[in-house]
C-alpha cells in the first residue's frame, strides 16, 4: 500500500477518519487524490479531482465529506462520487457571479472588449455554460464543461474555435483569479475539443459576389428611403471592402492627392487591436468594364443618410436581417447556391478581396486596406492568391527566358 511520510499527509489522512468512518483513506495517484474504502466485503476506490498537494487538502476533504453521506444513504462509492461531483459544482462556486466578474473584467483590462463585443461573443456561451452547469447533471471539470458546451456547433468549424477560446477564457480567469479548483482549469490546447471537420466534408468558403450581381441587387432594392439608404450602404461596403460595423467609422479626410476616405474602427482580436486605416476604392464595374461612378465620398461629405445599423457590434445582423426580406437576394442566393456557393452579406467584402488579387495587389498591401494582419488575410483569401501566384510564375519564366545582355 502506498504512503506518504510528510506530516501534511498524515494530518489529512487523519482528519478523512474523523469526517468518515475507519477503512476511509486517501493516497496519491498519478499526481491526484485517490480516495479509497475498506469493508467486511473489500475495498473500492474513485479518484478526486485534486492534485496530491497540502493546498488542496481542504477542498478534497469537503468532497469526502460529501460523499461518505451519499454512502451512508445507501449509494455505492462510484455513485456517490458521481453525485458529489455534482453538488459541487452547483455549490461550491457562484458561476453567475463569476462570469459578472469577468465581464467587468474584460472590459476594463487587457485588450478590452467593447458592450457589443461581450453580448456578441462572449455572453451567448458563458450562457450555455452556466446552464449546463445548473442542471441536474452538470459537468464536474473543464473538459467535461467544454464539450457540453461546444456540442452546438460543427466540429472544426470557426464558431466552435471561438466559443472554445471565449470559454477557456473565463475558466482561466476563475481558477486564477477567483481560485476556483484545479479541475476547472482548461487544457492548454484546445484542438481535441475544437475537433476536426468529418473527412468528405467541405469547408464553407466565403463566395465573393459578381459584379453584375452587385448591380442587380442594388437595382432590385426597394425605391423608397429605406431602399435607398442600403443602396448607399452596399456601394460603400462593395467599394472599400468594408465590414458591415465600420460603416459606422467613415470620415473623409483631406490628402495631397485630394480627399481621402478613413475608417476609424478599431477591432479587436487575438492579434491585438486594429488601427485606423486608409480607404483604396476598387470600383464595381457593369458588363462592359465601365467603372461605377457613385461619388461615395461626395455623399459622405454632404452627410447623405446610412441605415440604421442597431446597437454596436450588431451591423452585421442589421444588414443580413434586410437583405434577408428582399426577393432580389433570395434570387441571388438560389442561383449562386445552384454551382455550390453560399452567398451572404460578407460576400461584398469578400468581393473586394478578390478583386484585389484578380488586379494583381499583393496580399500585404490588401490585407492593409481590409483592416487584418497578413496571417488572417492569407487564412481567409488563400483560394483567391491562385492568379497572383500564376502571374509570379509567367514572370520568372520570361526573365529565364530573356536573352542576357552583352556587356558594352
Amino acid at each position: 500500500m502506498p504512503t506518504d511520510p510528510t506530516a501534511w499527509a498524515r494530518a489529512f489522512r487523519q482528519q478523512v477518519v474523523a469526517s468518515s468512518a475507519k477503512g476511509w483513506s486517501v493516497f496519491p495517484h498519478r499526481d491526484q487524490m485517490r480516495l479509497q474504502v475498506r469493508d467486511g466485503t473489500g475495498s473500492s476506490s474513485v479518484i478526486l479531482p485534486y492534485p496530491w498537494q497540502a493546498s488542496a487538502t481542504g477542498d478534497a476533504l469537503l468532497r469526502v465529506r460529501l460523499i461518505y453521506q451519499q454512502v451512508y444513504a445507501g449509494q455505492t462509492l462510484k455513485g456517490a462520487s458521481e453525485i458529489a461531483n455534482g453538488a459541487s459544482s452547483r455549490t461550491e462556486h457562484g458561476w453567475a457571479e463569476a462570469v459578472a466578474k469577468f465581464e467587468k473584467h474584460k472590459k476594463s483590462f487587457g485588450n478590452a472588449v467593447s458592450d457589443g463585443t461581450w453580448n456578441l461573443k462572449y455572453l451567448p456561451t458563458l450562457q450555455l455554460a452556466l446552464g449546463c452547469l445548473q442542471s441536474r447533471q452538470p459537468p464536474s471539470n473543464a473538459a467535461e464543461l467544454l464539450d457540453a458546451v461546444l456540442i452546438r456547433w460543427d466540429p472544426g468549424s470557426r464558431s466552435r474555435q471561438i466559443a472554445a477560446q471565449n470559454l477557456a477564457q473565463f475558466l482561466n480567469y476563475c481558477t486564477e483569479r477567483l481560485h476556483f479548483k484545479r479541475c476547472w482549469m482548461p487544457p492548454p490546447k484546445l484542438a481535441s475539443h475544437v475537433g476536426q471537420r468529418p473527412r468528405g466534408s467541405a469547408k464553407r468558403e466565403g463566395y465573393p459576389i459578381e459584379d453584375a450581381q452587385i448591380l442587380r441587387l442594388i437595382d432590385g432594392l426597394p425605391s423608397d428611403e429605406t431602399g435607398a439608404r442600403w443602396r448607399f450602404a452596399i456601394q460603400l461596403v462593395s467599394t472599400f471592402g468594408l465590414r458591415p460595423e465600420e460603416l459606422r467609422y467613415l470620415v473623409p479626410k483631406p490628402g495631397p492627392d485630394g480627399t481621402q476616405l478613413w475608417c476609424t474602427y478599431q477591432k479587436k482580436g487575438g492579434g491585438g487591436q486594429t488601427k485606423p486605416r486608409r480607404l483604396f476604392p476598387l470600383p464595381v464595374r457593369d458588363i462592359d468594364g465601365t467603372a461605377m461612378n457613385w461619388n461615395l465620398i461626395g455623399r459622405l461629405q454632404l452627410r447623405e443618410d446610412l441605415p440604421p445599423l442597431g446597437t454596436p457590434g450588431r451591423a452585421g445582423d442589421a444588414i443580413n436581417t434586410y437583405l434577408r426580406r428582399q426577393a432580389v437576394w433570395h434570387q441571388l442566393r438560389a442561383e449562386t447556391a445552384a454551382f455550390g456557393e453560399v452567398l451572404v452579406p460578407y460576400s461584398l467584402r469578400h468581393r473586394y478581396s478578390y478583386e484585389g488579387h484578380r488586379l494583381g495587389i499583393a496580399a500585404k498591401d490588401l490585407s492593409q486596406a481590409m483592416g487584418h494582419s497578413l496571417e488572417c488575410h492569407l487564412r481567409a483569401y488563400a483560394r483567391f492568391t491562385s492568379n497572383e501566384t500564376a502571374r509570379a510564375f509567367a514572370a520568372a519564366a520570361a526573365r529565364r527566358d530573356e536573352p542576357l545582355a552583352l556587356a558594352d
